[in-house]
Order: C-alpha cells, then structure tokens, then sequence
C-alpha cells in the first residue's frame, strides 16, 4: 500500500509540501504521544500517529526515519513546525478522527 493511496482512505489532509506520495510504502505503524517511546519503538518506514504538534516531533521523525507523521484529533502545527518538517523532508498528514480510529483503519487496510 502506498502513501498517496493511505492518504486517499483515511481523507487526511497533508500539511507539508507535495511529493511523490505513491512512490512511498510504509512497512508499519506506531502510536504514541510520548517520544521517547517512538524513539525507541518506530520503525524506519513506518507511520507514526500522534496527536503532538510541537517542534520536537520534527526531530524524532527524523531520528526514526518514518515515512510520515499522522496528527490526529484535527491539531495543527504552528507554521515553523510545518516549514521545518519541510526543511528536513518530514511528511506531516492531519486529520480529525481520533488515534485509536487510524490505528484501526490502517490495521483494517493490511499495515501491519
């Protein structure tokens, strides 16, 4: 399963700049709000749901490779939290639904 088509099933909003979303296939998913926690749990890869907004989500996304951040719950990073994921080619999605409802809906679309 690719990015783009993630992005299409779950209709989330993409917050960062355009790519090549179909070219991305993330491998797994992590959910947590606590980063020392993905730091230690994330897979490179994979999706990480949250609902942080702050600058440090930045860092530890890089840190973990992950293909891309889904913030849950409708928050919105403020606009130099946006500019820096562009800056450090960080995917940042955004949605409304809840963690535990995109967990469930990727696990129901086969990511594992």
């Amino acid at each position: 399963m690719t990015l783009d088509e993630i992005i299409q099933n779950l209709n989330l909003t993409v917050l960062t700049g355009s790519r090549d979303f179909s070219s991305i296939h993330p491998a797994s998913g992590y959910a947590s709000d606590l980063l020392s926690c993905v730091m230690a749990g994330a897979k490179p890869g994979g999706l990480w749901i949250t609902l942080q907004v702050h600058m440090n989500i930045v860092a530890v996304a890089s840190l973990t490779e992950v293909s891309a951040i889904i913030i849950t719950e409708g928050a919105i990073p403020e606009p130099d939290v946006i500019d820096k994921a562009n800056t450090q080619g960080v995917i940042l999605l955004s949605t409304s639904i809840g963690s535990y409802s995109v967990a469930g809906k990727l696990w129901e679309s086969g990511l594992r």
